[in-house]
C-alpha cells in the first residue's frame, strides 16, 4: 500500500474504503460479486444474521470516489434487501426499452437542463399569457 493510499484511507471517506472498512471487510465480510464501474460487494460471512440488526449486513466498496448513484439498479435492491438473489447469481436480461444506468450527472457538462433553463442552449420559448398573478384581496 502506498503512503498516499494510506493517507486516503485514514483521513478520508470518499475515496473509496477507510482503514476501519478495510479491516472490517476483512475479519467479517464475503465477496458477493463486483459490477460493470469496479465497485465490489459484500455481505457478512456465510450470510450470518447481525444481532443488532436481525438480519445480514451488506455494504459496497466503491471504486474510486464514493457517490451513491454510481451502484446499478440490481445492486441497489439487493443492498437494501429488496431482492435476496445478488444479481451474480440470477440471469436477468435488460428489456430493449431499459436504458443502460448513468450515475447522477448534475453539475457536470452532461446534466440534465429542460426547455427554458437559463443554462439550456437556445432560444428560451416565448410566453404564452396564461399565468395570472396571484394578488392578495383579489
Amino acid at each position: 500500500m502506498s503512503i498516499k493510499t494510506w493517507l486516503l484511507q485514514t483521513f478520508t471517506w470518499w475515496s473509496g474504503q477507510t482503514i476501519n472498512t478495510r479491516f472490517h471487510t476483512w475479519r467479517h465480510g464475503e465477496l458477493v460479486g463486483k459490477d460493470e464501474f469496479g465497485n465490489m460487494y459484500y455481505r457478512t460471512r456465510g450470510g450470518a444474521k447481525d444481532p443488532a440488526l436481525g438480519y445480514e449486513r451488506r455494504w459496497v466498496i466503491y471504486a474510486g470516489e464514493s457517490e451513491g448513484s454510481m451502484t446499478p439498479p440490481g445492486w441497489y435492491g439487493w443492498l437494501h434487501h429488496s431482492t435476496d438473489t445478488p444479481p451474480t447469481e440470477e440471469a436477468y436480461a435488460a428489456r430493449e426499452w431499459e436504458m443502460p444506468h448513468r450515475p447522477n450527472m448534475t453539475g457536470t457538462g452532461e446534466a440534465y437542463r429542460p426547455q427554458g433553463s437559463l443554462l439550456n442552449a437556445g432560444v428560451r420559448p416565448a410566453a404564452t399569457g396564461d399565468y395570472k398573478p396571484w394578488t392578495p384581496g383579489g
